[in-house]
């Protein structure tokens, strides 16, 4: 509670520095009705009897979530509290404007050293969010604007004031997909809630959709409303100045969230060749590792067939010194047996 409250005081003003860098939120055209509801009635002394002022102050102490729940309280507060979802929108986005430039003013300019930066992490979640609040524009402003409604989802503001204030208060953050996952779930899920149960009602409020209507929808029966021609029917809906504004805006809109979306994709493909490297790199060095294997294979088999042909000739070295030490004795035998015939001819001369 003191941190939204703080995070309040500051979007309103009350903060010193950042909250002076911060305009006040455009006033929301309202009907001479809301203008009579919004004012206290005479001699009251309950909540609703305070003025205007007091009941936003009051109000501001809770968060966005619990002010969009005291909607169902009456219509007075009702408005007291639509009035203030529109302007948290608004201060919303002129913290996250703000929130972006101090980052961006301390990154580098090089695209390159960006990504070694230790505000890499908080550039991403800032940019991601800015696509989220880009969505949320482009959803409910245009209904808000024509105050057809307010901006609903008040559990998406402090969502978002959550992750800036995460962002601006933490030197080294998770990953951007990891902050922003609550964001993103809430975000969508109101944003599909919105264009599937609450838009058809409220194009029926919208001016002129008796006209989109018979454009869009079959032939009408033949009377006096068909007499007129296909341009006079759209020279009644050529836009207003303010029309073409807004979707001026829209077009802006559109071209920053897909700026943040290239911007995206460029560095998922930059990461996906840094790891396409990496993955050449390790395959490469598994190609010489084996190879350095099979040099060594082949190294041990030759020191394995030198060590063979060692021992045998060790072997045969011994078996050869053996039959040189009976070599003599078998000599001196023949010696023997060859005189023996001389001496008997010598003995039969004599006889």
């Amino acid at each position: 509670k003191m941190a939204a409250l703080e995070e309040r005081l500051l979007s309103d003003g009350e903060g010193g520095a950042l909250g002076s860098a911060r305009l006040s939120p455009p006033p929301v055209a309202e009907s001479s009705e809301a203008l009579a509801l919004l004012e206290p009635p005479p001699q009251s002394n309950t909540l609703m009897g305070l003025p205007i002022v007091a009941i936003e102050s009051i109000l501001s102490f809770l968060s966005y979530d619990e002010t969009s729940q005291l909607r169902l309280v009456c219509k007075r507060l009702d408005l007291v509290c639509q009035r203030m979802l529109n302007q948290g929108f608004l201060k919303v986005e002129r913290y996250h404007n703000l929130c972006q430039k101090q980052v961006k003013a301390q990154l580098p300019r090089r695209e390159s050293e960006r990504r070694n930066h230790s505000l890499a992490r908080h550039a991403d979640i800032l940019a991601a969010v800015e696509t989220r609040l880009s969505l949320l524009n482009m959803t409910f402003m245009k209904y808000v604007d024509s105050n057809l409604c307010c901006f609903i989802p008040g559990k998406v503001i402090d969502e978002i004031y959550r992750v800036l204030r995460y962002v601006n208060s933490t030197r080294a953050p998770q990953r951007a997909h990891e902050v922003l996952q609550e964001l993103r779930d809430i975000s969508s899920m109101a944003m599909e809630y919105f264009d599937e149960k609450i838009v058809p009602i409220l194009k029926r409020k919208m001016p002129g959709s008796d006209v989109s209507g018979r454009l869009m929808g079959t032939a009408p029966a033949p009377g006096p409303s068909t007499s007129l021609t296909t341009m006079q029917l759209f020279s009644k809906q050529n836009p207003s100045r303010q029309e073409v504004t807004k979707l001026q805006q829209q077009v802006k809109v559109n071209g920053t969230g897909l700026t943040a979306l290239k911007r995206e994709i460029s560095e998922l493909r930059i990461k996906a060749q840094e790891q396409q490297k990496q993955l050449q790199d390790q395959d490469q060095k598994l190609l010489e590792q084996t190879q350095i294997i099979g040099e060594q294979n082949a190294r041990l088999a030759e020191l394995e067939r030198k060590l063979r042909e060692v021992m045998e000739s060790t072997v045969g070295n011994s078996s050869g010194s053996g039959s040189n030490e009976q070599s003599p004795r078998k000599r001196r035998k023949a010696v023997e047996s060859t005189d023996c015939p001389r001496k008997s001819k010598r003995l039969r001369n004599r006889k």
